[in-house]
């Protein structure tokens, strides 16, 4: 399996953090959730750091089966769609975003 997330380095812009997480739940993941292959979609917040020089005020996490199925869900209407919708966070927030594909391993946890 492969995880593309997005990284929002950074702070949101004081006074907008209502509205920066109001535009995520009435917006954006109705788009994140409609991806071509996607599997699993999770929006992260740091609670807390061991690396006080970084913050990262999300993480959106997207797990797909396959790198082509990634390759299929940038180039679709819907990640078009998402971009536009996007841009409203970026005016509500100070930092960068940079993606990262990763390769996953999954591992059961056993009962004992």
């Amino acid at each position: 399996m492969f995880i593309r997330c997005a990284f929002f380095r950074g702070q949101i812009k004081p006074g907008c953090k209502e509205a920066f997480d109001a535009h995520i739940k009435a917006e954006l993941v109705a788009l994140w959730t409609r991806f071509p292959h996607v599997q699993e979609v999770r929006v992260l917040r740091e609670v807390e750091s061991d690396n006080p020089d970084t913050h990262f005020e999300m993480v959106l996490s997207m797990r797909f089966p396959s790198r082509d199925a990634i390759f299929e869900a940038l180039d679709s209407d819907t990640r078009y769609a998402s971009k536009a919708a996007s841009k409203r966070l970026f005016d509500l927030f100070d930092g960068d975003v940079f993606h990262t594909v990763f390769s996953a391993d999954e591992f059961p946890i056993s009962e004992e």
